[in-house]
C-alpha cells in the first residue's frame, strides 16, 4: 500500500512536472507576442513546438527523481536543471534539425529560465507542504508485518522502510525459530512464529505483508501466500535471492510473472537517449566530415591496389557479429601476411599490435596516426552496431583467445568508437589495463561519462598520441 502511494505520487509529480513545463512555453510564447516580439505567424509557428514540449517533458521520467523523499533543495536545484536542461536541448535540436527559421531564440531562453524557476518553485512548496503541513493520521500508517527477523529483515528495515513516502508502521516480525520471540530486529519486536501468521493477521490490522526469509526457508512461502490470499492482504517477497551483484526486476510475458536477475545495470531510458544523441551528433557531423572522407577515400585508392574501405567482422553487443567498416590502411593480403608475423607481436594477450607492422601502407601509417581510418565507423554508429563511446569491438580471432570469462562482459554494451582506452594510452596500454577500462566504464557507465569521453577524445585524437 506505502509502495503503491508512493508510486501515484510519483506519476503525479511526472504529470505536474510536465504540465508545467507546457503551461510555462504556452506562457512566454504568449507573453512575447502581447509585447510585440512575436507577430501573429511566429507565435503560431512557436505553439508548433508545444506537443514537443510535452512528450519530450513526459518522457523525461527516468531522468528527474520524481520524489520527495532525501530531496535538499540542492538536490531538488540539481535535478529540475537537468530535467529542465534536456527539455530546453531536445527542444533547440528539433527546431534546428526541422528548419524552423522564425523560433526566437530569446523566446526559447525565455521559455528555459523561467521553466527552471517554475520547477524549482512548485517542488521545494510541495517538499514543505508534505513535510511541513500535511499530517497523516497514525491510525492511517500503513501497518507492516515483516517474516524474517535475519540479515534480509534487518536490510529491509534499515534501508527500505526509512524511505517510505508515507506513513509506515512496522507492527512487527515473525520468525521460524520460537526461540526467537521478544528479540529485537533493528529496532523491531519478533513478536511470533511463522505458524502464528493466521492468527496474529487475524487479531490486528495488517495492510502489507513483507516475506525476508533466506532462500532455505521459501518452501514456507507457500502456506504465507494462502493466508494473505485468505485475508485480503497484500505480499510482497523481497527478491534479493541470490547475491550475485545484479538488479532485480519483475517482468510478466503472456501473464507469466518473471524474476530478471540483470548483471549489468542499465536504465533504459539513459539508453534510448544515448542512442538518440548518437544518432543526432551523427546527422549533424557528416555533412562537415564527407568532405574530409571523400579526400581520404582519393588517397587510399590512388596509393595502393584495392578496395577504399576495410570491412572486418567484428564481435558486438550479445556478441552478434557485424562488419566493421575503416579505411583500408594495409595492404590487400594483410590477413595472409599475419600468420607470417605473429611471433613479431609486441602486445599481451590476444590483440596483435606492431610499432612498425609491413603490412601498413604509407597513406595507412599517417591514417591511422590520426584517426581519419575510423571515420567510416560512424556510418556503423548510425546503422546501430556501434555507438559513439563504448569499448572497441574486437575481431573474431582476438574474442577466441580469450582466457577469461569475465572479458565476454564487455560484450553486454554496445562497442563503441571512442573508449576510456583512447583517453588513457590507446596502444600503449597493456591488454588487462585495456579490459579493466573497458570493465570501468561498463560499471560505472552514464551520460555524463560518454559526454566526458568524447570530450576528452578530441585533443587525444588531434595530438596523435599512443595510435598506431
Amino acid at each position: 500500500m506505502a509502495i503503491s502511494k508512493a508510486k501515484l505520487l510519483r506519476k503525479l509529480l511526472l504529470v505536474l512536472d510536465s504540465t508545467l513545463s507546457g503551461a510555462v512555453y504556452a506562457s512566454v510564447c504568449a507573453a512575447a507576442f502581447v509585447i510585440g516580439v512575436l507577430s501573429g505567424a511566429e507565435w503560431r509557428e512557436h505553439l508548433f513546438l508545444l506537443p514537443l514540449v510535452l512528450v519530450i517533458a513526459a518522457s523525461l521520467s527516468g531522468w528527474s527523481k520524481h520524489s520527495l523523499v532525501g530531496q535538499t533543495f540542492g538536490r531538488i536545484l540539481f535535478e529540475m536543471l537537468r530535467f529542465n536542461g534536456i527539455l530546453f536541448a531536445a527542444v533547440v535540436a528539433f527546431a534546428f534539425l526541422s528548419d524552423l527559421g522564425a523560433t526566437s531564440r530569446g523566446v526559447l531562453t525565455a521559455f528555459f529560465v523561467t521553466n527552471f524557476f517554475a520547477l524549482v518553485s512548485v517542488r521545494a512548496f510541495l517538499r514543505w507542504w508534505y513535510f511541513s503541513v500535511r499530517v497523516e493520521k497514525r491510525e492511517n500508517y500503513t501497518k507492516v508485518l515483516v517474516v524474517g527477523s535475519g540479515p534480509r529483515a534487518e536490510f529491509y528495515l534499515k534501508n527500505v522502510m526509512p524511505n517510505s513516502e508515507w506513513g509506515v508502521e512496522v507492527i512487527g516480525c515473525l520468525d521460524p525459530d520460537p526461540s526467537k520471540i521478544g528479540e529485537a530486529c533493528d529496532g523491531t519486536t519478533v513478536i511470533g512464529t511463522i505458524d502464528d501468521i493466521e492468527q496474529i493477521v487475524s487479531d490486528q490490522v495488517v495492510d502489507e505483508l513483507v516475506v525476508a526469509l533466506p532462500r532455505s526457508r521459501l518452501n514456507d512461502i507457500g502456506a504465507i501466500v494462502a493466508t494473505c490470499k485468505e485475508q485480503g492482504i497484500e505480499l510482497k517477497v523481497l527478491a534479493d535471492f541470490y547475491d550475485i551483484g545484479a538488479e532485480v526486476s519483475l517482468e510478466y510475458q503472456d501473464r507469466v510473472p518473471l524474476l530478471n536477475f540483470r548483471p549489468v545495470v542499465q536504465d533504459e531510458n539513459m539508453l534510448l537517449v544515448k542512442r538518440i544523441v548518437d544518432i543526432v551528433l551523427v546527422s549533424l557531423t557528416l555533412p562537415v566530415l564527407i568532405p574530409i572522407m571523400l579526400i581520404v577515400g582519393a588517397a587510399v585508392k590512388l596509393t595502393s591496389e584495392g578496395p577504399v574501405f576495410f570491412l572486418q567482422e567484428r564481435v558486438g553487443l550479445h556478441k552478434r557479429r557485424f562488419k566493421m567498416i575503416k579505411f583500408r590502411s594495409m595492404y590487400t593480403d594483410a590477413e595472409e601476411r599475419l600468420k607470417e608475423i605473429e611471433h613479431l607481436n609486441e602486445a599481451e594477450g590476444p590483440i596483435f599490435k606492431m610499432a612498425n607492422d609491413p603490412r601498413v601502407t604509407p597513406v595507412g601509417r599517417f591514417i591511422r596516426r590520426t584517426s581519419l581510418d575510423e571515420l567510416p565507423q560512424l556510418i556503423n554508429v548510425f546503422k546501430g552496431d556501434m555507438s559513439l563511446v563504448g569499448p572497441r569491438p574486437m575481431s573474431v580471432r582476438d574474442v577466441n583467445l580469450f582466457d577469461k570469462g569475465i572479458q565476454r562482459k564487455r560484450f553486454s554494451v554496445r562497442p563503441g568508437i571512442a573508449c576510456l582506452r583512447e583517453i588513457s594510452g590507446r596502444s600503449e596500454l597493456s591488454f588487462d589495463r585495456w579490459l579493466e577500462l573497458d570493465l570501468q566504464y561498463i560499471d560505472t557507465w552514464s551520460l555524463k561519462l560518454d559526454l566526458e569521453i568524447l570530450l576528452r577524445t578530441v585533443p587525444v585524437v588531434l595530438k596523435g598520441s599512443g595510435a598506431s
